[in-house]
């Protein structure tokens, strides 16, 4: 009984946040045509305190996207265009000798901001990588002797290009691991592309007004934060996890020749975070399995590698993903 009031009451805990998703998606439908998973990725990042690591090709409008949500939310925005020559200090910052003051003064670098856009992120070497993810992770920079603590909301968009990999880094596995979701971005639709050309001929000019502030998204965290998690639910993500890992206990012999390793722990801990925010955005205050299986195959697809044998049948991590999903049993 007190189980079904607790749901209740977060039910009315999160319709109370309604007007908070109808704003966003609102506000980024004026100057984004179509492109509603990245959009709802995006959010469900923003909610879940995570990151988000999209891959299209260019002229897609991932930068549109994130600096449009960044604006909205009337927050910090800064892009880092990753070059193979780009420095850590580039991007967190540096110690300058100011001859006024004959001392050191510590220059903020452009991770210092609520969105920061990561554009091309497999361009630049691995010290910047891990310049990249200390921020990320720890959600503080060190600068000489001084540590300072990241603004939040504080949420990093890397891009990625899948067809040019002349002078690109591929980003290690425990970096990859480090982002929510990885998110892959298609074409728009004809009737979509038309209304992009529309506008461009047009030269319709949107202009953002901020609609949110920033303490509002922690207030919606804190909500979300709340969202109730069944048990059934937990032993279903764990499930789903263990499937990656060790497939002939689930029934899916074949596999194991395919899967080189499975996801990691942290892999259950943000699926759990995705399937809360995605909850969230349907105005639920309890996850159930669909909410799970809607937010997989992004949260999973970078978290298992392949062999060379599935390489070479071009079996994709997300053709993995959806025979675990058809196998696992669904509470």
């Amino acid at each position: 009984m007190n189980e079904t009031v607790n749901i209740r009451e977060l039910n009315e805990l999160v319709a109370g946040k309604g007007d908070f998703i109808q704003l966003i998606t609102t506000g980024m439908r004026r100057t984004i045509v179509g492109q509603k998973h990245l959009v709802e990725s995006l959010v469900i990042a923003l909610l879940s305190n995570g990151h988000v690591l999209l891959e299209g090709v260019p002229g897609l409008a991932k930068t549109l996207a994130i600096k449009t949500l960044a604006e909205l939310i009337d927050a910090k925005y800064s892009r880092i265009q990753f070059t193979p020559d780009l420095l850590p200090a580039d991007v967190i910052g540096t110690m300058v000798y100011s001859a006024r003051n004959e001392e050191f003064q510590v220059k903020k670098g452009p991770i210092f901001a609520n969105f920061v856009l990561a554009d091309e992120i497999n361009r630049a070497p691995a010290k910047v990588q891990s310049a990249l993810l200390e921020a990320m992770q720890e959600r503080q920079v060190t600068i000489g002797d001084h540590t300072f603590t990241l603004d939040r909301p504080f949420l990093v968009m890397a891009t990625q290009n899948p067809i040019e990999q002349e002078g690109t880094y591929p980003l290690p596995e425990a970096q990859v691991d480090r982002f929510l979701m990885k998110v892959i971005i298609g074409y728009p639709t004809k009737e979509e592309e038309r209304e992009i050309i529309r506008q461009n001929i047009a030269q319709e000019s949107h202009d953002v007004t901020p609609l949110l502030k920033p303490s509002d998204i922690l207030d919606a965290q804190k909500v979300v934060n709340k969202i109730y998690v069944d048990e059934k639910i937990e032993r279903y993500i764990v499930d789903i996890v263990y499937a990656t890992r060790t497939p002939a206990e689930y029934g899916l012999k074949d596999l194991s020749s395919i899967i080189s390793f499975g996801a990691s722990p942290r892999a259950s801990i943000s699926l759990a975070r995705a399937a809360r925010a995605y909850a969230f955005i349907h105005g639920r205050g309890y996850v159930i399995p669909e909410d799970v299986i809607a937010v997989c195959h992004d949260v999973l697809r970078h978290r298992i590698g392949v062999t060379y044998e599935a390489e070479a049948n071009n079996i994709t991590t997300d053709e993995i993903i959806t025979e675990i999903l058809d196998k696992v049993q669904v509470p």
